[in-house]
């Protein structure tokens, strides 16, 4: 089926202010952490030319900063420095040369920043301390609104000077503009304080600046919050009438959205795989109505066939997919292709996207270890044609296969059960976390586009391998329960009430009654399984050694989620207790757990019917240790993921291209 036979108005052209866009779907601006001393980079300008490359309509770069004393994180653009331009050419030229035109967002975070870099106290239109970064901001002083509307109009010139085809303003989920349209934020009185007229007094000045900086040659946009999510903060019908204000000035091309304050209410700005797709639909559906401006709607878009309902549903013009096409660069390429299926659908797991921005690391992708790396070239292969065994059809094992595959080696991948996925298929089965499937799919999709010749049910020993005569040999055997020192006799036998999560999820153990679960991960194993465990009528407490249970959960997004299900379920927590043994009830029908609450020292019991383990695992290694034992081997050797050290997915994966690349 074509394109345009399948979708609607994905694929046809629009007008936004003097530029044509090819299509519909927008790569909106999100943080990347690829600035390197305030200034863009080489990897800014790969990451965006590939997008370009795979088919988007308009690209808008992260933000730029507007003024010196905005720096909320390390790696951010500061635009207000003339030395950007060079940067900001390489990145437009790099995007231009494939016919696609791309924005500058720029932005002054306001009070939802830090003083951490700058040694500068932040600014604010009231002195309400943000609870994230919980430092009291300065209230701004006539003078200084003054000077952030002209760093605007200054940074605008720079973006100008750069190549850029326009500017967007954000204004929506961490700015100084939405400190000001904020009833929550702005307590002031006067010009700037008290009606939502004043309120918006700041986003016109600027609008006036910026058109003034850049000329009517240029785009200019503006990205609204349409319900920040908070108590007395700007809503839907706010929203609206901020739209129509933007509009009334006659200097706005288009009007982007959003939902939610980036440190108050972030999970559901960058929502997880817990939060249903298109969720934030109805803010542009409320603007669009009320403007004649085109008007950009997000939400977790996954697939293309969802963007162009959104539109055929006319919620919006045109649509912000921002994960979708960092998992896959060639989203929309695929899709005008009539090869959606071949797109490496995003997960929404938020580990090394979101993630690794809370962590200060530049972004990536869980299931594509090319995100981020678009600058570093692959090298050639060794030699081409290997004939390469991989053993185990986990992440690591199958995207071992598919890049030494496509590197053009004859792959034949090895799996002793009868399914591919590995423990991805045990994290998918439990309750909100079924798209974690979707990197399997993904990758076997791929592995049998490219002719990975896989063989299931196969048990695959040392003695197969050498008979074999391979040229390389990629182990991805995977990890097993370690049953933790502690268990003692109740963790042993054939009444053992201590078990692993994973015995819970393979079916080989049924708790029921009072159930504690142990969260030594802070992942979603514990969390998941609580949640799993309460829905069939268990009474549950996770305990965890750490401050939080779950505690990674706060990384991805998904602590807020985790805890509204969990209070629902009546599933407790405990925390900063440690297991220190465990014995058989009295009536041998059960366990005492013992604990010891570490930071007083003191001792706790807990009598219950079940203890369910989220501890670390042992390597599945035994393979490997035959292979080295049997001396020297005519075949390279090499491990990926769990079987080398046991860890989450992305290692796996990232190991897995690594192995296949080394040939």
């Amino acid at each position: 089926m074509s394109a345009t036979s399948r979708y609607q108005y994905l694929f046809s052209p629009l007008r936004i202010g003097p530029l044509t866009v090819r299509n519909r779907v927008v790569f909106s601006a999100h943080l990347t952490n690829y600035a390197a001393d305030g200034l863009p980079t080489e990897q800014h300008a790969a990451y965006y030319a590939a997008r370009a490359a795979g088919g988007a309509g308009l690209i808008i770069t992260e933000e730029h900063s507007t003024h010196p004393t905005d720096w909320p994180y390390e790696k951010l653009i500061h635009g207000f420095n003339p030395a950007v331009i060079p940067g900001y050419r390489r990145i437009t030229d790099a995007v231009h040369a494939h016919g696609t035109p791309i924005l500058a967002q720029i932005n002054h975070n306001g009070g939802q920043a830090s003083s951490m870099f700058s040694r500068q106290p932040v600014w604010a239109p009231s002195p309400v301390p943000d609870p994230l970064f919980r430092e009291v901001p300065k209230a701004l002083e006539p003078h200084e609104i003054r000077a952030v509307v002209a760093g605007y109009g200054q940074v605008a010139e720079h973006c100008a000077a750069g190549g850029f085809d326009g500017i967007e303003l954000q204004c929506s989920h961490s700015s100084i503009v939405r400190g000001f349209l904020s009833p929550a934020t702005n307590k002031r009185t006067g010009s700037y304080g008290g009606s939502l007229a004043n309120r918006a007094r700041l986003l016109l000045e600027i609008v006036d600046a910026v058109r003034a900086a850049i000329g009517r040659e240029l785009v200019l946009g503006v990205r609204i919050c349409g319900d920040e999510l908070i108590e007395g903060g700007t809503t839907i019908s706010d929203a609206v009438e901020i739209a129509r204000m933007v509009e009334e000035s006659g200097k706005v091309d288009y009007i982007n959205t959003s939902i939610g304050v980036a440190t108050a209410t972030l999970y559901m700005i960058e929502a997880s795989m817990q939060v249903p797709p298109g969720y934030a639909m109805f803010i542009p559906s409320a603007i669009r109505a009320a403007v004649s401006l085109p008007v950009v709607g997000v939400g977790r878009f996954k697939d293309p066939l969802q963007a162009d309902r959104a539109l055929a549903a006319g919620q919006a013009d045109l649509i912000g997919v921002v994960r979708g096409q960092i998992a896959d660069a060639d989203f929309v390429a695929k899709a005008r292709a009539g090869h959606a299926t071949e797109i490496r659908t995003c997960l929404s797991c938020n580990q090394e996207c979101v993630g690794r921005m809370g962590l200060n690391r530049w972004l990536g992708c869980i299931e594509n270890p090319r995100t981020g790396r678009e600058a570093v070239p692959l090298p050639a292969p060794r030699r081409r044609g290997q004939r390469v065994l991989v053993v185990g059809g986990g992440p690591g094992g199958l995207q071992a296969a598919v890049s030494a595959a496509e590197r053009g080696h004859h792959v034949t991948l090895f799996e002793r059960s009868d399914r591919l996925g590995g423990q991805v298929q045990l994290a998918a089965s439990v309750p909100s976390r079924a798209e974690f499937l979707d990197i399997v799919r993904n990758l076997i999709a791929h592995a049998q586009r490219v002719g990975v010749d896989v063989k299931l049910s196969t048990e695959v020993d040392a003695g197969l391998l050498l008979a074999e005569q391979p040229d390389a040999v990629i182990l991805a055997t995977g990890a097993a329960p370690n049953p933790p020192w502690w268990a003692g006799e109740a963790g042993s036998g054939p009444d053992r009430r201590v078990v692993d999560v994973r015995d819970v999820l393979e079916g080989r153990a049924a708790p029921t009654g009072k159930v504690v679960v142990i969260d030594e991960l802070g992942f979603h194993q514990a969390t998941s399984v609580a949640e799993l465990l309460a829905d069939r009528g268990c009474q549950v407490e996770v305990i965890t050694n750490g401050m939080v249970v779950g505690q990674d959960l706060g990384v991805t997004l998904d602590m807020e989620q985790w805890n509204v299900k969990a209070a629902a379920r009546g599933v407790t927590q405990a925390t900063d207790l440690v297991p220190m043994g465990a014995a058989p009830a009295g009536d041998g029908a059960g366990v005492v757990l013992n604990l010891q609450h570490h930071p007083t020292g003191t001792d706790q019991t807990r009598e219950v019917d079940w203890v369910v383990c989220a501890v670390h695992q042992r390597a599945e290694d035994a393979l490997y240790r035959a292979l080295r034992a049997a001396g020297e081997l005519p075949f390279t050797l090499a491990r990926v993921g769990d079987c080398l050290s046991p860890r989450r997915a992305h290692a796996a994966v990232v190991e897995g291209q690594r192995a296949a690349v080394s040939l």
